[in-house]
């Protein structure tokens, strides 16, 4: 018998970067379904009818 380890597995440092990696993408979708889903570019541009309207009562 041999007491040597195998060397064939996943090493250690894989499988905990793979859990971490896991958490944060969790933690990510957890913020996106509290936050509303509001996420991506389009939520810092206001809308077309916000804007026309506050143009509109500058110049008025």
């Amino acid at each position: 018998m041999s007491d040597r380890k195998s060397t064939t597995g996943t090493p250690r440092w894989v499988k905990v970067s793979g859990v971490v990696v896991i958490i944060l993408v969790l933690l990510a979708v957890a913020i996106m379904v509290i936050s509303g889903g509001e996420h991506g570019p389009g939520r810092h541009i206001p809308s077309s009818s916000n804007v026309e309207q506050g143009v509109k009562q500058q110049w008025s």
